[in-house]
């Protein structure tokens, strides 16, 4: 018996309601009216918790479970081979209206333990304090659709002690003086355990203080203007949250729509305001640092985070012969790209892969199946087991994939 090629098929997907997200953002990219809730996060994939469903003509199904039932035909077997039956990366459009928690993810290695000792000591997925939800990482890249704020990795001591400095708090004194001379590592961790954990008293008092003190310091001239104007945003989200030290800790980075940052294992990092597309490895592996209500482990956290201080991971974008932008990151799970048709264009590929129309439209034709038409806001799944695809019309896509044997 022959089986015909899988078809690439539309998207069906779920939003999630987060309280930092935006009314506006998702609705305007899916030509929706804004509902009355926030809307944090378009996903798009096969994450277990909201796989998005498709439909070849037998009814909607979650991608989930089409993949399990012939992984090979709807992955490859490159694909399956390495990360086995499952979609390896999760895509979204992520909207922030308010800031996210400071969060770092573990590597493979600490996924894999943690997982294993939860898992053994009994503790539900769905507990508060369950800390490891699968034993995988959870690299992630943003690429902006509009400007974005987002801190990323720590700043150099010093220079936190200067900004620190410039908000004339007493009750940072004493982190200031750690910051300015002690060895930089040594004075990341002790300033972030003690914010959060064994001095967490000072943590609230300096988090109260600092909430009036940036928003002063945002409205006068000056280097850090900029960085206090954000961090003062934080601060009227998540009053009184210790974890507005960590955050103070870390490099402020604006990007512009199509610039892109890549996080990798144990580098802190938030989303604080604006629309991105983010790609990652297929997790929900999380540890939290602070500006949220949800539980905080300091001695988890401070196993987890890279202290080494450095620059943000800004990924430029690499335009191949074809005119494709690639933001080449290190992940082995995800490549993404950004795409213009104008006119036709033939899609290579050896994996899965998941197209997102973030402007204009365009019609995807497979074989001598209908077309697919495709609007702004619009999702595809494209099997690696179909047949070649070509798109016609005028219209700009992001494209999510596995990484080829080429590095893209």
């Amino acid at each position: 018996m022959t089986h015909s090629p899988p078809a690439a098929a539309l998207l069906s997907n779920r939003i999630r309601p987060y309280a930092w997200g935006s009314r506006t953002a998702i609705a305007r990219l899916t030509g929706r009216e804004p509902g009355v809730l926030p809307e944090a996060e378009l996903w798009m994939g096969a994450h277990p918790a909201a796989p998005s469903l498709l439909d070849r003509g037998t009814g909607p199904e979650p991608l989930d479970e089409i993949i399990a039932r012939d992984p090979v035909r709807e992955l490859g077997e490159r694909v399956t081979e390495r990360f086995g039956p499952r979609l390896p990366f999760l895509l979204k459009v992520l909207a922030a209206e308010h800031a996210l928690s400071v969060q770092v993810h573990p590597t493979t290695a600490q996924a894999e333990a943690g997982f294993a000792a939860e898992q053994a000591a009994g503790v539900p997925l769905d507990a508060p304090h369950r800390l490891y939800k699968d034993p995988h990482h959870k690299p992630e890249l943003l690429c902006a659709l509009d400007e974005f704020d987002a801190l990323c990795g720590f700043r150099e001591p010093a220079a936190t002690a200067d900004l620190l400095a410039g908000l004339d708090l007493p009750v940072l004194d004493r982190w200031i003086g750690v910051l300015r001379a002690t060895d930089p590592e040594r004075a990341l961790r002790t300033v972030l355990t003690e914010a959060l954990g064994t001095d967490r008293p000072r943590g609230t008092a300096a988090a109260t203080a600092l909430a009036p003190a940036l928003a002063d310091a945002a409205r006068m001239p000056g280097p850090h203007a900029r960085s206090y104007a954000a961090y003062a945003a934080a601060a009227r989200d998540y009053p009184a949250d210790p974890g507005l030290i960590a955050a103070l800790l870390l490099n402020h980075v604006r990007l512009l729509p199509g610039e892109a940052l890549y996080l990798d294992a144990g580098v802190p990092h938030a989303y604080l305001h604006g629309t991105g597309v983010e790609v990652m490895a297929n997790s929900d592996n999380v540890l939290r640092c602070g500006l949220t209500p949800k539980h905080v482990d300091v001695e988890a956290l401070a196993a987890v985070v890279d202290f080494r201080p450095g620059p943000p991971s800004l990924v430029p974008a690499v335009a191949d012969e074809h005119g494709e932008l690639h933001h080449r990151a290190p992940a082995a799970e995800f490549a993404l790209s950004r795409l213009d048709v104008a006119g036709t264009r033939s899609l290579d590929g050896d994996g899965p892969q998941i197209l997102l129309c973030t402007g204009g439209s365009a019609e995807l034709h497979q074989g001598a199946g209908k077309p697919l038409a495709l609007r702004r806001g619009d999702s595809v799944f494209l099997p690696a087991a179909g047949a070649p695809v070509e798109l016609t019309g005028s219209a700009h896509f992001h494209r999510a994939r596995v990484p080829g044997r080429a590095g893209r």
